[in-house]
C-alpha cells in the first residue's frame, strides 16, 4: 500500500530556522533509539569488555545513517512505504521478494525484544515499591499502551516521553563528567584502550549491541514511514521532470539529511555515555548485567556516581526510556504489519480509513502479544537480546538494498555525488564485516 503524494505540494524550508522546524521523523525515532540498546545492551557491553569497544560503539552508531538517508532518499522521490520498496530487490520471489521474508523473521524477534522492555519496566516498578505480581503488572502496561494508541493520544505521549528522555540523557552524560571526581574516573589510558580497534574473543553481545544501537535495523525500517506520515514525500509530489519538482525534492532531502544527522549526534552523545558508565563502573566492579539483577546492576552506574539519593533519578529515567521505547515500537509495528498484509497479498484496503481501522486493531493485537511472551518467558535480557541479534543479522541485507536503490532507482535530480557513494560502500562493508564476523566467531568452535 504506497501513500502517494498528493497534487498539494510545499517547498523545503531554506533557513537554518526553518529546517530545524521541520526536523521529525529522525526525532520521533530518537526517542525510541535511546532505549534498550543504550540502556540495557550498551553498559552489558561495557561491563564484560571494558573500554576496548567504544571505538566500535562510535562507528555502530554513525555508518548507519548512511544506509537511513539512502532508504529515505527513496521515498521522498517515490512515495512508497519501506516495505514495498524492500519488494523491489531483485532475487528469488515465493509472493513477496526474499528480503521481505528475512524482515518477517526479524519482525518476529523484535516483538521479543519489546517484551523484554516491558519486563525492565516491570522489574524497576518493583523496586519503586510497585506490590504486584510482574505478570500483572505487565498486564497493566499492554492494556495502558493500548487503550493510548487506539484513542490517539500519540502526540501527548510522544512530547511527554521526548522531554523525559532528553533530560535522562543529559543526566547520564553529567553522570559521566561526575565520574571524574570519583574512583571510576575514565584515564587517557582507557580512552587509547578504547580508540585501538581491538575486538574480543566472544563477540556476541558486542554484536547484539550492533543490531540495536543507534539506527537499528527495525529504526531503518520504520523511518520511512514517519517520512511519509509527516507529510516529507506529499510535500515534493509526484516526480514530473520539471526543475520545479527537483528543486522541491534536494530541498526536502536537505532537511532529511539535517534531521538525521541531528539525531545522529543525540543518540550518539547517550550510547556513548553509557557504554562509559558501564565500562568505567560496572566493569570495575566485575558485574554484569542478566536477568535476576538487570535494573539493581544497572542503577549502580548512577549510585556509584552520583550517591545514593540518585537510585530514584535512574528509575524514573529507566521507565521514560524503556516505556518510550514501547510506546513507538508498537506504534510502529502496527503501521508496518497493516502494511505488509497488503504487500504479502493477505489484504486490501478500499479506502485509507480501512487501513487506520487496521493499525489501531493491530495496535491491540501486539501489545497482547509483547505481553504473553513476557508472562510466558520472563527474561528480559534474554528477551532483548533475541531482537538485537536479528536486527544485526538484517541490517547487512537493508545495507545492500541501500546501495541497489542508488545504482538503480533513484530519481537522476536525486542523485547522489561520488563522495556520498563511497561513504555509503563504506557503511555497507563495515556492516557486512560485522555480520560476517559474527558469523565467523560463532562457528569456529563448532569446527573440527
Amino acid at each position: 500500500m504506497s501513500i502517494a503524494p498528493s497534487p498539494g505540494t510545499q517547498s523545503a524550508p531554506t533557513s537554518a530556522g526553518g529546517i530545524l522546524r521541520q526536523l521529525g521523523p529522525g526525532l520521533i525515532i530518537t526517542a525510541s533509539i535511546v532505549g534498550s540498546g543504550e540502556l540495557i545492551v550498551t553498559p552489558k557491553l561495557g561491563a564484560s569488555c571494558g573500554f576496548s569497544l567504544l571505538w566500535f560503539i562510535i562507528f555502530g552508531c554513525v555508518l548507519k545513517v548512511f544506509i537511513q538517508i539512502e532508504l529515505g532518499r527513496f521515498t521522498l522521490a517515490r512515495g512508497l512505504t519501506t516495505l514495498e520498496t524492500l519488494d523491489l530487490v531483485p532475487g528469488p520471489r515465493v509472493v513477496v521478494s526474499w528480503l521481505l521474508w528475512l524482515w518477517l523473521i526479524m519482525f518476529g524477534a523484535t516483538i521479543f525484544q519489546v517484551a523484554g522492555m516491558v519486563g525492565g519496566v516491570a522489574s524497576v516498578l518493583a523496586i519503586a515499591g510497585v506490590n504486584l505480581p510482574s505478570a500483572i503488572i505487565t498486564i497493566i502496561i499492554g492494556l495502558i499502551t493500548a487503550i493510548l494508541l487506539v484513542v490517539g493520544r500519540y502526540k501527548a505521549v510522544e512530547i511527554a516521553s521526548t522531554w523525559m528522555v532528553v533530560a535522562f540523557t543529559l543526566c547520564t552524560m553529567v553522570a559521566v563528567i561526575a565520574l571524574q571526581f570519583t574512583p571510576y574516573a575514565v584515564t587517557m589510558k582507557n580512552l587509547a584502550e578504547g580508540l585501538s580497534f581491538s575486538l574480543p574473543a566472544s563477540f556476541t553481545i558486542a554484536f547484539a549491541a550492533f543490531g540495536i544501537i543507534g539506527v537499528g535495523a527495525s529504526e531503518l525500517i520504520y523511518y520511512p514511514y514517519w517520512l511519509l506520515e509527516k507529510g516529507y514525500a506529499r510535500n515534493i509530489g509526484a516526480p514530473d521532470g520539471t526543475v520545479a519538482w527537483a528543486e522541491r525534492a534536494r530541498g526536502w532531502l536537505r532537511v532529511l539529511k539535517m534531521d538525521s544527522w541531528v539525531s545522529c549526534a543525540i543518540y550518539t552523545s547517550a550510547t556513548v555515555a553509557f557504554y562509559v558508565l558501564g565500562a568505567a563502573v560496572l566493569h570495575a566492579k566485575g558485574l554484569d548485567v542478566t536477568n535476576v539483577d538487570m535494573i539493581p546492576t544497572l542503577s549502580a552506574m548512577y549510585v556509584e556516581t552520583f550517591g545514593s539519593w540518585s537510585l530514584w533519578l535512574f528509575l524514573v529515567g529507566a521507565v521514560a526510556v524503556l516505556y518510550s521505547t514501547i510506546f513507538v515500537a508498537t506504534a510502529s509495528n502496527a503501521r508496518l504489519l497493516a502494511d505488509a498484509l497488503v504487500v504479502f497479498k493477505l489484504r486490501t484496503y478500499a479506502a485509507d480509513s480501512d487501513r487506520q481501522k487496521m493499525v489501531r486493531a493491530l495496535c491491540v493485537v501486539i501489545p497482547a502479544a509483547w505481553t504473553l511472551l513476557y508472562i510466558i518467558w520472563g527474561s528480559p535480557v534474554t528477551l532483548v537480546f533475541v531482537g538485537a541479534v536479528a536486527q544485526g543479522v538484517m541490517i547487512p541485507f537493508i545495507g545492500l538494498a541501500a546501495l541497489w536503490l542508488n545504482y538503480r532507482r533513484t530519481e537522476p535530480a536525486l542523485s547522489s555525488g561520488r563522495i556520498w557513494r563511497a561513504c555509503l560502500w563504506i557503511a555497507v562493508a563495515a556492516v557486512t564485516a560485522v555480520g560476517v564476523y559474527q558469523v565467523i566467531t560463532t562457528l569456529a568452535p563448532l569446527l573440527p
